[in-house]
């Protein structure tokens, strides 16, 4: 496995993650974003000297009605179903590996449960659990489940579903994985698979749900930053295929 004492450091990860947590927690917190739009609805009938005031302040009205709509359970409901409305179904073909991502532990259980099932349905030989954090502790509860030390592995260095992606291609490619089960939230699947897909994996993708005790606030974050980093990674090239690296041989 990946040593963690030994994890590379990517400061710009890190701002990106607290980042994001920062500003979904602004947009979500109506005692800030309430004001200001009140404040954009009044403002022109204010200012003398500003023109089209009709416009401005419907134009902020309509924002006004947009956030509280955007803050319903239907539209975080709604917003999932855009980001999972064209991933292809688990068709239930074996493949060389299911492979877990890890995003925290109030969504650890669940996923854990799913790959012990997979794997006892002969789906893959072997169960790769990436996720900083998450990597060791899926390993070591998929064994509590029966499954045999050989047939799980795991790398604990990743914080983004980029580093998941080329970290598990580190481990997995030298061992001829090329075809995986991969399970993760509906909403971070189009992503993740996109991202697998450009570092050479045949993906099956194999979403599980959220867990019902997943609170509203956390299922909107999770929605709300698939669409930022869905944007991102093709900004970045994140998708396109790449060349498979040398050190995967090594």
């Amino acid at each position: 496995m990946l040593d963690s004492s030994q994890c590379p450091t990517n400061l710009s990860t890190l701002y990106w993650t607290s980042l994001s947590w920062q500003i979904f927690n602004g947009l979500t917190n109506p005692a800030l974003v309430l004001p200001i739009l009140f404040i954009l609805i009044t403002l022109p009938w204010a200012i003398k000297s500003i023109r089209h005031k009709r416009r401005w302040s419907a134009g902020a009205t309509g924002l006004l009605l947009i956030y509280l709509l955007a803050l319903s359970p239907q539209a975080i409901a709604v917003g999932n179903q855009v980001l999972v409305q064209n991933l292809p179904h688990d068709d239930g073909t074996s493949a060389d590996a299911i492979v877990v991502l890890g995003r925290g532990a109030e969504l650890r259980q669940d996923r854990v449960n799913v790959a012990a099932q997979l794997w006892k349905a002969q789906r893959a030989p072997l169960i790769f659990a990436s996720g900083m954090g998450d990597g060791e502790e899926i390993a070591q509860r998929l064994q509590e489940q029966s499954i045999p030390q050989r047939a799980i592995d795991e790398e604990s260095c990743s914080r983004t579903t980029g580093e998941n992606a080329l970290f598990t291609a580190s481990k997995l490619y030298p061992r001829h994985v090329r075809r995986i089960i991969l399970v993760t939230d509906p909403p971070h699947m189009l992503r993740s698979a996109l991202t697998f897909q450009g570092q050479g994996f045949d993906v099956i993708s194999h979403p599980n749900p959220f867990p019902k005790q997943l609170s509203e606030k956390k299922r909107g974050f999770l929605v709300f930053r698939e669409y930022l980093g869905l944007v991102s990674y093709k900004l970045q090239g994140r998708f396109d295929a790449k060349n498979t690296p040398s050190a995967y041989h090594a």
